[in-house]
């Protein structure tokens, strides 16, 4: 008892209190735990762990009544239902998509076999240029893969547009846009099908797990049956994949659902706290258009070139804070991608992005803190 009282003493209690100071960039919104555990209690009394229990079909049927959308898959994670998606509509050949996204956006289209189509992203935006899309359009072109990056939406109608001429599928990865709208419109609810990640970083979280958001019922039951190996009991249909998700998980999402408005708004007033902020340096920060409900899940800046981002971010990991390049690198220059391409407005706001910790447990202090680092970086103090 002695050893163990000692090791409490001098090993544990320090490595918290130090873990106490650093700020991350994002940190996970739990429920309370009676809360949770009601739901659990649940679980061990129907026995029913996973395999579409009646958890998840409930958070399934109270995500589609909160987002307004009319179907929906809950999901494994994010990144398969990327797979889901691109399966599901049986894309064959080349896929337009953004080379500013996180890595799943790619990978996703290199694990089913398609070819990932590198188009740059707008200047002043963080998206897919729709107004170059056409230029990448060939013969072997059967989709165009759009990530609505932090939550801004791309040009949805332009690129319904040039999907409906030339014959093409669209797929949004919406992992960032949970709760935005466009006027009174969900984002999920644009293209063939949207994707979104509950993974823990996420505002709205099951731990981990996703969504595979749709408009056409038959499409959502392929989806469905896609999620379950391809069969009903003996009846093998098609090949499928393990994409469903637990009960445990289910119960976490349930929890979540019931506040995320208020931290939504939280966030809000954060994301204006930040803005002022950064009056008077020299950075730019992130545009939230008119007409569009945000969810300011992310707080990205751009600084003016590579060398004074990374001047910031060692000075803040100095002193106990943790920003996260995000993206990098452009997509574009992942070692494994075959035919490289230039992606100039990508190559260069990935040299030069950082997101701030943005999450509504940060105290007024810390918020200062990282800013008073920020401004020692850049000499503006």
């Amino acid at each position: 008892m002695l050893i163990l009282n000692n090791i409490l003493k001098f090993y544990i209690a320090p490595q918290l209190q130090l873990m106490a100071l650093k700020i991350q960039v994002t940190k996970t919104t739990l429920p309370s735990k009676k809360e949770y555990f009601q739901y659990i209690d649940q679980i061990w009394k129907n026995g029913w762990l996973t395999n579409n229990g009646p958890l998840s079909l409930k958070l399934e049927l109270e995500l589609k009544s909160f987002l307004g959308v009319p179907y929906l898959q809950f999901i494994s994670n994010g990144t398969i239902a990327l797979q889901l998606a691109i399966n599901s509509l049986k894309l064959d050949g080349e896929i337009i998509t953004t080379p500013y996204s996180y890595v799943a956006t790619t990978s996703a289209i290199l694990w089913e076999n398609c070819k990932p189509v590198f188009c740059d992203i707008k200047k002043g935006s963080f998206n897919i240029d729709a107004d170059l899309i056409e230029s990448k359009i060939t013969s072997k072109t059967c989709a165009i893969l759009a990530t609505h990056v932090y939550g801004i939406p791309c040009d949805v109608k332009k690129i319904e547009q040039i999907a409906k001429k030339h014959n093409l599928k669209v797929i949004y990865d919406a992992a960032h846009a949970f709760g935005v709208k466009i006027g009174d419109k969900s984002i999920f609810n644009y293209g063939d099908i949207s994707i979104t990640s509950f993974h823990a970083t996420k505002i709205f979280h099951t731990i981990e797990g996703g969504a595979v958001i749709t408009q056409n019922k038959e499409l959502d039951k392929l989806i469905g049956l896609g999620k379950t190996f391809g069969h009903v009991g003996d009846d093998h249909k098609l090949l499928g994949i393990n994409g469903k998700n637990s009960e445990f998980h289910a119960a976490m999402g349930l929890c979540n659902l019931k506040t995320i408005q208020d931290q939504i708004e939280a966030r809000q007033e954060m994301y204006n706290f930040f803005c002022n902020s950064l009056v008077g340096l020299p950075i730019k920060t992130l545009f939230i258009p008119t007409g569009v409900t945000h969810n300011y899940a992310y707080f990205p800046i751009v600084f003016k070139n590579n060398e004074e981002m990374i001047a910031a971010k060692d000075l803040m990991e100095k002193n106990e804070i943790y920003p996260r390049r995000y993206f990098y690198p452009s997509l574009n220059r992942l070692p494994y991608i075959k035919n490289k391409v230039s992606c100039p407005i990508s190559e260069d706001i990935s040299e030069k992005v950082l997101c701030l910790p943005f999450y509504p447990s940060l105290s007024i202090e810390q918020m200062e803190r990282i800013f008073n680092c920020l401004k020692r970086a850049l000499n503006y103090v």
